[in-house]
């Protein structure tokens, strides 16, 4: 399938606010939403990429404009980079989070149960675990973890117990898992038939998924990068998330309210303290709101129905009529 870029126009026209600033798209993937935030901005606008994915770095290439850099890294190391670059300050930040459609279409990169191919799942293939290493030495315990947690998967204790007894050093008759679709069968087999009829999903779509956050650390790089970003964005810079997952739009959603409502998040006690308004905490983020695709972009590609887009705006002073989170 080829790549369509989620909600690219939406997150765009929610980003720019200058046409003559400095944007971050953290997330490059093959350059859709850096594509048509080149086309925003004036010969005086620049874009800064990062991608850890090698065939990301390959795309960038393609992209002949004296305004736009490429960085080859995890975006968790935004703030640091950008240093280094001599770059203090910035105008926007856009991060769409997941996996690309090459990514998944891609049978030897391992995200997907669709086809069978190798057990890697690593984001940047270059370095860290593939997906066999790590389950050839997790523990069940933690193997259930995984799969409950991030794939919020009922019946993760027995897909666990069903990966680790193929695993050569169990001495249990099973199949022995080679690829993606040996490990598509061994979780499919792991759910009683009934869930499985009702799923409305392949019965592995969860575990693949979470296997994938685990393996790279997804939510923990998130978690990373949003703080850098408001320490980066200027005044009036706007940050903007795509999500396609409830953890991730979760863990935006309580960092922009932390940042636009501080007040809520007082440490315990502290609401009892007999403060004055100018003794709170001020905001630091103002919520703009968010936004899902339309009717028809969810008919020309499937693949955006659970997407989710939230817009924040650095300030340090309270703003009225602010857009509920």
């Amino acid at each position: 399938m080829q790549h369509q870029t989620v909600l690219a126009a939406t997150a765009v026209d929610c980003l720019v606010t200058t046409p003559d600033g400095i944007y971050v798209d953290a997330t490059f993937g093959r350059g859709g939403h850096t594509r048509q935030l080149l086309q925003h901005l004036s010969p005086k606008g620049r874009v800064i990429a990062f991608d850890r994915d090698p065939q990301a770095a390959a795309s960038a290439v393609t992209i002949d404009d004296s305004r736009f850099h490429f960085v080859h890294t995890a975006f968790s190391r935004l703030q640091g980079t950008l240093a280094a670059l001599g770059i203090a300050k910035v105008d926007g930040a856009l991060l769409d989070l997941g996996v690309s459609s090459p990514q998944i279409d891609e049978a030897a990169r391992g995200f997907s149960w669709r086809q069978a191919g190798p057990l890697d799942m690593r984001m940047d293939t270059t370095q860290g675990q593939t997906l066999a290493q790590w389950l050839a030495s997790t523990t069940v315990e933690e193997l259930t973890r995984v799969i409950r947690d991030y794939g919020e998967e009922r019946f993760a204790a027995s897909i666990a117990k069903a990966i680790v007894a193929c695993r050569p050093d169990e001495q249990r008759l099973g199949r022995p898992l080679a690829t993606t679709a040996d490990l598509a069968a061994v979780v499919a087999d792991a759910i009683p038939a009934k869930s499985r009829k009702d799923a409305g999903q392949h019965p592995a779509t969860r575990t693949f998924q979470a296997l994938r956050i685990h393996l790279n650390q997804e939510l923990e790089e998130l978690a990373l990068v949003l703080p850098q970003i408001l320490a980066v964005l200027n005044m009036g810079g706007r940050l903007v998330v795509i999500s396609f997952h409830s953890l991730e739009d979760r863990i935006v959603k309580r960092f922009i309210d932390q940042h636009a409502h501080p007040e809520r998040h007082l440490g315990t006690g502290a609401h009892r303290l007999p403060l004055r308004a100018a003794q709170l905490p001020r905001a630091t983020l103002r919520a703009l709101g968010k936004v899902r695709p339309s009717a028809s972009e969810i008919a020309a590609n499937p693949r955006s129905r659970s997407a989710v887009l939230r817009i924040a705006e650095r300030t340090d002073i309270a703003l009225k009529n602010e857009v509920p989170a």
